[in-house]
This record gives structure tokens, sequence and C-alpha cells, in this order.
């Protein structure tokens, strides 16, 4: 596939570092030029500093979207208009609004002259295909990833798609890709229970920096980590239907929050608690997932989080201490390689992506819900 990619700093770096030897990166953009200059040295490509330049004169197949959350929403739509496939980094716009602007562009996108577009229907919410089952083989530390889905799922119906992937690549970390396989398979029961902490403790002058711009940013650590752990407790938990959220600024002087505390329910009775914050002085991920026969404990991301590790519990019905399994995954982040391959796997196979635009969407409306919430200081229900 010809790949572009808008945005070159880090995650559009990223981006580029997870294409394989059959991508051909052709273009990159930046508005500032001797960042797109050292890109396009870095990985030669033609370098172009307005994205409505290269959407009319480079010939690609997929447009990577990596840039300030304030420009994304109209990158994201032309390059729809224009009948790219596209992945853009999370979060899907500043707020609701932009998201829902995206995602009615797409919908009435088609490539292929399917008859109906995009999509025939949402069928109960749903709009990716639930995983029926996964196969890893670990090798050297990385997953070999092969999915199959449940055809009887209600989902997108098409004859040819046009691919809005949100980055959400923390599906993508073998930890939670394994607790994802458990939880499907049955392995701990019914599911009633997740707890959250997603932080670190920030960097000198990040007061400064642009997520510490409303405008530029549309919230703060929310929209930042919150985002990850809201998308992750919808793939568990199902969708959300209870909101109730406390948002402030305890520390850094900036104009939005530094730290989130949230409690939500799910349609499957599912009771989520989570807590997101820019004061978290030493970097911490713990993501913790309770069923009726026993619970899955992940922790860490590598690097500066920690190893990454899977706790398996499994209850005695007689009581005690649960039967424990430990698992560690000890390689380099390989989540945005993972989330590429599978991106490329569902444009190949003409079938919906996990952590579609929908997610970016539906992910945006929680966050929408907690904001209310802590407005009006009381819960916030979904439809």
């Amino acid at each position: 596939m010809n790949i572009a990619i808008i945005g070159c700093g880090l995650i559009g770096r990223k981006r580029a570092l997870a294409l394989t030897k059959n991508d051909i990166l052709v273009a990159c953009c930046d508005s500032n030029p001797e960042i797109g200059k050292k890109f396009s040295s870095d990985f030669p490509c033609t370098q172009y500093t307005d994205y409505r330049k290269l959407l009319k004169e480079v010939n690609c197949d997929v447009v990577v979207v990596a840039v300030v959350n304030k420009f994304a929403k109209d990158i994201i739509i032309n390059s729809l208009k224009a009948g790219k496939h596209v992945i853009t980094e999370k979060p899907l716009g500043r707020n609701l609004e932009e998201a829902e602007d995206i995602v009615e562009v797409w919908k009435n996108r088609r490539l292929g002259g399917g008859k109906n577009g995009i999509l025939e229907k949402w069928s109960n919410g749903m709009t990716k295909k639930q995983m029926n089952g996964i196969v890893e083989n670990w090798n050297s530390g990385k997953p070999n990833i092969t999915l199959s889905y449940n055809s009887n799922t209600p989902s997108f119906q098409h004859s040819s798609t046009q691919i809005l992937k949100t980055g959400f690549n923390h599906r993508f970390h073998p930890a939670v890709w394994k607790a994802k396989e458990l939880i499907d398979s049955g392995k701990i029961g019914k599911v009633f229970n997740i707890r959250a902490r997603y932080g670190h403790g920030g960097r000198a002058g990040m007061e400064k920096e642009w997520r510490a711009s409303k405008d530029l940013c549309g919230g703060g650590e929310l929209l930042d980590q919150g985002v990850h752990i809201i998308d992750l407790i919808r793939w568990f938990g199902g969708e959300i239907s209870e909101v109730y959220g406390s948002v402030g600024t305890k520390f850094w002087d900036m104009e939005v929050e530094d730290n989130a505390f949230v409690i939500l329910k799910s349609i499957n009775n599912v009771t989520s608690s989570f807590h997101v914050s820019w004061t978290n002085w030493k970097n911490i991920f713990s993501f913790e997932i309770f069923g009726t026969d026993g619970y899955l404990k992940i922790e860490g991301l590598g690097g500066s989080y920690g190893p990454e590790t899977l706790e398996i519990g499994i209850r005695k019905k007689e009581g005690g201490r649960p039967e424990i399994e430990f698992l560690e995954f000890q390689s380099e982040d390989i989540s945005w390689e993972m989330e590429w391959n599978e991106f490329k796997s569902a444009i190949s196979e003409n079938r919906q992506v996990i952590g579609s635009g929908y997610d970016g969407l539906k992910a945006n409306e929680v966050i929408n819900a907690i904001y209310i919430s802590n407005k009006k200081k009381k819960v916030v229900y979904l439809d």
C-alpha cells in the first residue's frame, strides 16, 4: 500500500516505524518545514507543508493523521472525501461534536460502489465484529496474531468498506490482548467489575505544551490517557449507560484538567472505576477485571511504566487464596506494529477494523458525559 503521514512529530514517527516492507511511504506533511524535512530524510518520501496539496497530488491508499487535536477533524474529513483509508491518533477530534462530524462523513462514504455505502445499518450500536477466537504464538515476546470473527454478531453490512480507524494502540499491548482472549473464552466467568489507574507526573514546562491548551487539545488528561482507559472499559465491559465523574486541576497551572476520577456502568451491568492523572509522580498503568470465577490484572506498558505483566487469578469454590498464574511480556512496545497489521488486514479482508471510528466516537461520548457530570454533580445517562 502507498502511505502518506500527516504530522511528523513523535506519533508520526511511531507510525512510520510500524510500517512493513510491503508498505511504501510516498509522502509526509507537517506545517513546520524543518520537522517535515527531518522526517522525510529519516523516512525517505516527498515532503509537503500543505496537506490539501498532498491529497490532491499524491497517489496513496492510506492517510495516517498524527497532528495536534485541533487540526485533526478537517484533515480526517478531507482525507475521507478524497477516498483514502484513514488511521488517526486518538482522540477522534477535540470533543463529541467533532467526532460526530467525522463519523457522519465516514458513514456516508463508499468505496467500490457498495449499494448503501459504508453502512446499511447501525445494529444495536455495534460497528465492530466481536472476536470469536484468537490464536497467539509467542515467539521471542512477539505475538503472531490470527483473528477469527463471529459472523452472527450484528455489525457493518457492506460490499466495500472505507476504513476509519481510531488509534487505540493499547488494545494491542500483549498483556491486554491476552486478557481479551481469556475474557472471551470465559476464563474468569461473567465480568462484573473493572478498576483502572493510568498516569504520569508530567515534565518541566508541561503547562506550556499544546496539551495544556483547551483550544488545541479540547481537554486535559481525560483526553490524553483517559480515552485509552474508556476504550478498554468498553472493549471488555460493553457500551456505557451511566456516567459519574469528577475532574479538576490539582497541580499544574493550566486551563485543562490534570486529574479525573470516574465511575461507569455498562449495559452489561459491569461497574467500572478509574483514575487518570498527570500528578502520578511515578508512572503507572494498572487495569483489573473481576469476574464470577476469577480476575485478571494487567500492570505496566514497558519502559517507564514498568514491565508489562498479566496476573490471572482463578477463584476456588471453597474460598481461600485463588490459583494464580503470572505472565510477563519482555519485549519492546509492539502495540504500534500490531495495530498497523490489524488495520492492513481489515483493508485487505474488506471488514471493519478493531478500534474503528465508531469506537472513537463512543469514547468521546463518554468523555463528554464525564464533563457534564462534573459540572452538574450528578449521574449522566447515555442512550
